[in-house]
């Protein structure tokens, strides 16, 4: 009668209270915590590889010369694609935008928007044309131009016997020079994961 009685209760839905029988628990965790529950790609990975290669990228004689030779005027960047040639789904976007992060934050450098940003921009400067005050509105042809473009790639090597398996990700990420086309600089970063499961799946 007792087990009947509990197992009724907990398909009962009772307003402001909540019955564990079992289910789902959840826990809030600090957004920068290290957390790697499946041995896959994660926001970890994400965050420190874009602050090391970003850190490393301000390191380099590059940005020196740079600085040298423009005088009082910061290099203007812009972030362009990231391609995942690794055998995961990894959302290259959410690691673009923490590369832009990275940068933005440095302190170093310009930021200009993406190409799929500036679209969006340029549409809403057109509405300002016909809508806007001329006083408020944003003009067309003042925007300013890239001096170099980051890019970059993804790649994984999976080594697997069974239900062991070693995961290994090179990140390649380079700066090139918009008017001349010559690289100013090239990083890479490294990460290895021996990962045991349950199943032989990866």
């Amino acid at each position: 009668m007792v087990r009947k009685l509990r197992s009724a209760v907990c398909f009962v839905i009772l307003p402001l209270l909540i019955i564990d029988c079992g289910g789902t628990k959840v826990a809030r965790v600090e957004s920068d915590s290290t957390m790697d529950l499946s041995g896959k790609w994660n926001d970890t990975d994400s965050r420190l590889v874009s602050e090391e290669m970003i850190k490393d990228a301000l390191n380099q004689a590059w940005i020196h010369r740079w600085e040298a030779q423009n005088p009082n005027k910061q290099p203007t960047v812009i972030v362009g694609k990231v391609v995942n040639k690794s055998h995961e789904h990894i959302n290259v976007e959410t690691f673009s935008k923490d590369i832009e992060r990275a940068l933005l934050n440095s302190g170093r450098v310009n930021f200009v928007a993406s190409k799929s940003e500036r679209d969006q921009i340029r549409e809403e400067r057109a509405d300002q044309q016909e809508f806007a005050s001329a006083a408020t509105r944003s003009d067309f042809g003042e925007e300013r131009g890239a001096d170099l473009m980051m890019s970059g790639s993804i790649n994984t090597i999976v080594d697997q016997e069974g239900k062991k398996a070693v995961i290994y990700y090179q990140i390649n990420m380079e700066l090139t020079n918009l008017e001349s086309n010559q690289k100013a600089w090239i990083g890479e970063k490294k990460i290895k994961k021996y990962i045991e499961k349950a199943s032989a799946k990866f």
